[in-house]
């Protein structure tokens, strides 16, 4: 089968199998990136943004994607930079395994929430797991981020 999306503002046609993910769609064409972990929808490590909205790539049928926007951490880079810097800031980056999908979270939040309080930020972020943290560094260095102008 053949689908057709748009990946960080790049036509794409690729040949998929039946049932294949997008996570193994996107490695196959380089992303290297998207990373996987629990395999489950839940930590966050695969996540990308689909029309931008964040989604687990390990789970979404490649096939779903179909003529819509894919975005990864690549395609957001001035974003990335600017939240990337804040969190180098306030401690929160230790080995980076989760963060891209993190970050994309992030990113997608900003965008979608006004003025979101700590509760607010904290419900948006559930599905992101870090094992290195203590998550507060993160929270400080996203309410900072939520305050950069867009």
């Amino acid at each position: 089968m053949n689908i057709s999306f748009r990946i960080n503002g790049t036509n794409k046609n690729v040949d998929i199998k039946p049932g294949e993910l997008l996570y193994d769609v996107l490695k196959s064409i380089g992303i290297s990136s998207v990373k996987k972990a629990c395999e489950t929808s839940s930590c966050g490590v695969c996540t990308v943004l689909l029309d931008g909205r964040p989604i687990a790539s390990c789970s979404y049928l490649a096939a779903k994607a179909h003529g819509h926007e894919i975005t990864t951490i690549e395609g957001v880079s001035r974003e990335a930079e600017i939240l990337g810097s804040l969190m180098n800031s306030e401690g929160a980056i230790q080995c980076g395994f989760c963060t891209p999908g993190f970050m994309l979270t992030v990113i997608a939040m900003k965008r979608e929430l006004q003025n979101p309080d700590e509760q607010a930020i904290k419900n948006y972020l559930v599905s992101n797991l870090c094992r290195c943290s203590g998550y507060e560094g993160q929270l400080r260095a996203v309410k900072l981020y939520m305050e950069v102008p867009q």
